[in-house]
């Protein structure tokens, strides 16, 4: 079965300056589902207006990230910080719901400045864990899943708590909740540890979500770098992965015009523009 890819509108379109002008851009595109970070400024009713109009769905949401301006990416592991996670939690589950994602991503947040990584390393994952369970609860009352991304702390985000999928994928079964799942960004995943075959057939079982993008650049997946997305593709096919492939990547240019390895994915596989079946038509 061909894969389903998601336009990240956080990343994609950025010549564009509103979110609903950017869903209607990658559902001309041939995009069936978008993804957003926070929709901040975007009431839900315009947002929902539009993916509707487009017949696109919206796939994936992330919790609020709290104070950018403290430094904030996220709160669900940030000791101290529980009251506002929870605060923000109820506003994306409240956006979902009205917008009708079934994703959120519970971003776990920064080692609080001036403090040791290791030093806080048990504080935060019992804060994690007690917000992730609150979460789980929540969500089974919506139909919601909630998904755990590992961000690498190489590169992108050296004081982002939640690094690895191993360390992801001990915390979920710690908190032991069938509805939260695991966000695995390719991008990240290599930076950190690579051996991207194996992590995918070890933690198929655990994975909601995937986003990609080529390494180092965090461009097009056709772009110059490490990762060979034609296989990595063929492989996602053969583990029968059903969910969303987000592409969460810098356009190198026009986001339309550097879509060529989409459409040539759609091609490869006897699929006319926007991933449908030729006999379909």
């Amino acid at each position: 079965m061909a894969l389903r890819f998601s336009a990240n509108l956080s990343w994609l379109f950025p010549e564009l300056p509103a979110l609903p002008a950017r869903l209607e851009a990658a559902a001309a595109a041939g995009f069936g589902a978008v993804e957003v970070a926070w929709p901040a400024g975007c009431p839900a009713q315009e947002l929902r207006a539009a993916a509707e109009r487009a017949r696109v769905r919206i796939a994936l949401l992330n919790t609020p990230p709290g104070d950018p301006e403290a430094g904030e990416l996220g709160l669900a592991a940030v000791p101290g910080r529980q009251a506002a996670f929870r605060q923000g939690l109820e506003a994306a589950v409240h956006y979902a719901r009205a917008v009708g994602c079934p994703r959120i991503h519970v971003m776990a947040g920064r080692v609080p400045l001036g403090t040791d990584r290791a030093a806080v390393a048990g504080e935060m994952e019992t804060t994690f864990i007690e917000n992730l369970k609150y979460t789980a609860d929540l969500l089974s009352q919506e139909d919601m899943i909630g998904l755990l991304e590992p961000i690498n702390n190489r590169i992108t985000d050296p004081r982002y708590y939640l690094n690895t999928p191993h360390q992801a994928a001990a915390i979920l079964e710690k908190v032991g909740r069938p509805n939260l799942k695991l966000q695995l960004d390719l991008f990240h995943c290599q930076i950190m540890d690579g051996n991207l075959s194996r992590n995918l057939e070890t933690y198929f079982p655990l994975i909601g979500h995937i986003q990609i993008a080529q390494v180092p650049g965090r461009h097009e997946p056709d772009s110059p770098g490490e990762l060979n997305f034609p296989y990595i593709f063929e492989l996602l096919e053969s583990l029968s992965y059903t969910g969303y492939v987000g592409c969460e990547y810098a356009p190198k240019g026009d986001t339309l015009e550097g879509l060529g390895w989409l459409r040539s994915y759609w091609e490869s596989r006897g699929l006319q523009h926007g991933g449908t079946s030729k006999a379909a038509k």
